[in-house]
């Protein structure tokens, strides 16, 4: 790990002030993937700025009927929250379904959306890749690929996002609030919050220097039926092949986005117009532009398949 200085900012303002005058700093949360990063030198800040005295960690009722969830809500405070419980329980097992408690006790819900790729290339120094090394090349496409994505990626790249908690949130329409260095604040629709490759595969997300996330709101529940399928190599502790998260209705209408299968947590909003066909109409819409390899072609069916237990799961509730 080379040299860093470190900063403990005492307010939010303070923090994106101190990231966005300079571009070789970062934020610091919880820690859990960057500190990684950091010791295989795939991340080198000079600086690092500490986040966790800067009052984000609350979960607050919104005029609306929905949540306010803090960026420092760690993923275990989440998960247990009586009211994400309730009425967002997808979100609660897409959070459970990750990492493992000692991690999701530490991992927070801003640093989690922000959690790089776990593809083997990417963590390996020796190999070519565009998202650690711009115009390098990518090693994936002609190497192993089954964990890869199917949908979503470019000739630069096939990376997969790898979280589980941003699929819950993206069934949910989450929008995420930020705070930009100059202290304006906006809100992004989780479905335009991550960036797919295109030409460039090293921007992960929209957000800009110094630009610093700091809730994420999720509207009026839903109601229905919540499912979070995850389909992975071992029982725990591994990242999704395929993922379904899904809000069934009692008329069998609904929503569902897949993870494990993309760049991004993925949803076509036409694909859920199809749910009442069954599974495989929904798939036919939801991975129509799919360019898998020969190794990953499977996850299309298995994700058909891991929607198709969903929906029976539902009728039979």
């Amino acid at each position: 790990m080379r040299p860093f200085t470190y900063q403990r900012a005492g307010s939010v303002a303070e923090a994106v002030k101190a990231v966005g005058s300079r571009d070789d700093a970062m934020f610091l949360a919880g820690g859990t993937n960057l500190l990684d990063l950091m010791k295989l030198q795939i991340e080198t800040p000079a600086h690092i700025v500490d986040i966790q005295d800067t009052g984000l960690d609350k979960i607050e009722k919104t005029k609306d009927g929905g949540l306010r969830i803090g960026a420092l809500v760690s993923n275990t405070a989440l998960s247990a929250d009586e009211r994400v419980r309730k009425d967002y329980p997808v979100l609660t097992r897409a959070i459970q379904a990750g990492a493992s408690g000692q991690l999701r006790n530490k991992a927070t819900t801003g640093g989690n959306l922000l959690q790089r790729t776990r593809c083997s290339y990417f963590y390996d120094t020796n190999m070519a890749c565009n998202k650690r090394d711009p115009g390098s090349g990518c090693a994936a496409l002609q190497g192993y690929s089954r964990q890869l994505a199917v949908i979503g990626s470019s000739d630069k790249c096939i990376a997969t996002y790898p979280g589980d908690m941003a699929v819950g949130m993206r069934v949910l329409d989450a929008v995420v609030e930020t705070m930009k260095a100059d202290g304006s604040t906006r809100s992004i629709a989780l479905a335009d919050f991550h960036r797919l490759p295109g030409d460039h595969p090293e921007q992960d997300n929209v957000l800009e220097t110094g630009e610093l996330i700091t809730a994420v709101w999720l509207p009026k529940p839903p109601g229905g039926r919540h499912f979070y399928h995850k389909v992975r190599d071992r029982a725990s502790y591994a990242f999704a092949l395929v993922s379904v998260a899904a809000v069934i209705q009692d008329d069998g209408s609904g929503r569902v986005a897949f993870g494990g299968v993309a760049p991004k947590p993925w949803r076509v909003e036409a694909a859920d117009a199809a749910l009442g066909q069954g599974a495989k109409a929904v798939i036919a819409r939801a991975f129509a532009d799919a360019r898998p390899t020969e190794e990953n072609r499977f996850k299309i069916a298995l994700a058909e398949r891991a929607l198709a237990g969903v929906l029976a799961e539902a009728r039979n509730a």
